[in-house]
């Protein structure tokens, strides 16, 4: 039976024609056949690459030194590190992106990840002031009103407090409202780590912010935005709409993938705010302030907007798109040799579940549906998976996301005519890979 699904489920470039009607005349003589010839590749194999040990005895091999002793002990003390041969997967800063690297960016390797977890040593960062290791035995998180009506009893909670509180964990990507943003004009630089490594995606764990808002006595007829602030040099602010908070999705986080925040996301306590751009998800969260109009801070109304083609701005625009990347192959990479390749990426919508993805070989005039990997998540990353015969001829590679609330991702040319090409922010439009006939893929664009 295992053959049986094997053979129904392989690629044609996976058996040959002998092969399959081997598999016909029955399982026992092609698995004696498949054995005859895996022992006589093996031996081939071994004669090759372990050379005689001794008077030219072929039947005395020798071991390599995994085999032969005690390995390395157990690291009871200690934080555990990948293989040294996995080194090479790191977050990269871009040369020149900014004037400091206090206020820069690094990117997560997307090309080498595999579901849709993001390890917290490879979580992308965006610092506008550098980032800080705060004593949590010092750090204070304040609720008060920006008029006394508003929040009947302003509170001050220790971490220790809120640590003691009943907890709830979430899986929820983080995208910077800038991922992307180097494509709006052209092509600017040549990998998905760079193209869309502005991404991540986590487990978090904390409070929902409407129950300390709920402690604190918040009047919510009254009540349409509250004001966010982290402890850092920046002290980065932005409005929150009460409606994002009410159903209970935005959360005050101290945990990711089952251990306290890393420094360099916000450790001790951050803002989740789900779907809308990184910029919102407050680190270092010290104040939460609960008003009735928009603030309109420094970080809302002269950064994180959208120039449109106008020269008006577009402002207020924190909902992250519909979105997908094909991340292997992808920019940079060069596929080896023809025949079966495993097409995979990530599609995300602020907007709530991604429901569909289609892949196109040929540049958008042909498209067949992805499969969709489980856990599909609101407001998560969802993984997805594509089979493609390459036959060595050139290729265009693009995938196209679906959510729930009906929005496509769209191309190029259909958001560049109501965009512009000047634009910085909010880029989700589709992604193109060429594959060239030595396998090298590298970043384009095309209507």
């Amino acid at each position: 039976m295992l053959i049986n699904r094997f053979i129904q489920q392989a690629p044609e470039s996976f058996l040959s024609q002998a092969q399959i009607a081997d598999v016909a005349r029955g399982r026992r003589g092609f698995l004696a056949g498949a054995l005859a010839g895996a022992l006589a590749t093996a031996g081939a194999a071994r004669a090759q690459s372990h050379p005689p040990a001794g008077a030219g005895d072929p039947n005395i091999l020798e071991m390599p030194e995994h085999t032969k002793g005690l390995g390395q002990p157990v690291a009871a003390l200690g934080y555990g590190n990948p293989s040294v041969y996995e080194k090479n997967l790191q977050r990269r800063e871009s040369p020149g992106l900014t004037r400091v690297s206090a206020a820069s960016v690094s990117f997560c390797p997307l090309q080498g990840l595999f579901g849709i977890i993001t390890p917290n040593g490879l979580h992308f960062e965006r610092h506008h002031q550098g980032w800080w290791d705060i004593d949590p035995s010092k750090h204070r998180l304040m609720i008060h009103g920006h008029d006394p009506s508003f929040v009947k009893t302003p509170l001050i909670f220790t971490m220790d407090e809120l640590l003691r509180m009943p907890s709830v964990s979430r899986m929820h990507f983080i995208e910077c409202g800038a991922n992307t943003a180097m494509e709006w004009g052209n092509v600017a630089v040549p990998t998905v780590q760079y193209t869309h490594g502005m991404i991540s995606c986590c487990e978090f764990t904390g409070v929902p912010l409407y129950t300390l808002l709920e402690m604190a006595g918040t009047d919510f007829k009254k009540a349409k935005f509250v004001l966010a602030e982290g402890a850092d040099g920046s002290s980065l602010t932005r409005t929150i709409p009460m409606k994002l908070i009410e159903n209970g999705e935005v959360l005050v986080a101290w945990g990711q993938n089952g251990e306290m925040l890393r420094p360099e996301n916000g450790y001790p306590l951050r803002l989740v705010v789900p779907g809308v751009q990184g910029v919102s998800w407050i680190k270092y969260l010290r104040r939460i302030e609960v008003g009735d109009t928009h603030y309109g801070t420094k970080d809302e109304v002269v950064h994180y907007i959208d120039l449109m083609p106008d020269g008006l701005h577009r402002q207020f625009t924190s909902i992250q798109e519909v979105k997908s990347v094909i991340t292997t192959p992808s920019g940079g990479q060069v596929i080896l040799d023809k025949g079966f390749h495993h097409v995979t990426g990530l599609a995300w919508s602020g907007r709530g579940k991604i429901v569909r993805v289609d892949v196109s070989v040929d540049g958008g005039r042909n498209w067949a549906p992805a499969r969709l990997e489980s856990p599909i998540l609101s407001k998560c990353l969802t993984r997805f998976n594509f089979n493609w015969t390459w036959k060595g001829n050139s290729a265009l590679l693009q995938s196209r996301a679906v959510d729930d609330s009906g929005h496509i991702q769209p191309t190029y040319e259909a958001l560049r005519k109501v965009r512009g090409t000047r634009s910085i922010y909010h880029n989700n439009a589709i992604q193109t890979w060429l594959v060239q006939e030595n396998g090298e893929v590298k970043n384009v664009q095309i209507s």
